[in-house]
């Protein structure tokens, strides 16, 4: 499947929680059910990825963790928050440089129609 094709289907995925859910759980919730619909739809996916800081040739565990690394290639980061900032537009521009990932997504469910809540980032 390419990498374009991976990314409707997770977001297929992300519409389909979001028209049965709707807004208002936890980011927690959200996640496992993401997690849940990506492996039914046949990809590899983790959660909870843990990502090691590299600095000055030193791997350091620095706490860093993507929610949901599918197929090695595109990192998901979920929120369900008022609205998305510029500090979650950050984070997950970190986390691609740290897993040397082009692909993110960034979601908030927790809006009325998810079409507002989708955020493409490309490094």
């Amino acid at each position: 499947m390419s990498i374009e094709n991976t990314f409707k289907t997770i977001l297929d995925c992300a519409f389909n929680i979001h028209s049965d859910l709707g807004p208002g759980l936890l980011e927690s919730a959200y996640e496992e059910c993401l997690f849940y619909e990506l492996k039914q739809a046949g990809l590899k996916v983790e959660k909870q990825k843990a990502l090691p800081l590299v600095y000055k040739d030193v791997i350091l565990d620095a706490g860093y963790r993507v929610d949901l690394l599918v197929e090695d290639k595109i990192i998901i980061e979920l929120k369900a928050v008022e609205a998305l900032a510029d500090i979650h537009l950050a984070q997950i521009l970190t986390y691609m440089k740290l897993a040397d990932c082009h692909l993110g997504l960034l979601v908030n469910f927790n809006v009325k129609h998810l079409k507002q809540g989708i955020k493409r980032v490309i490094l």
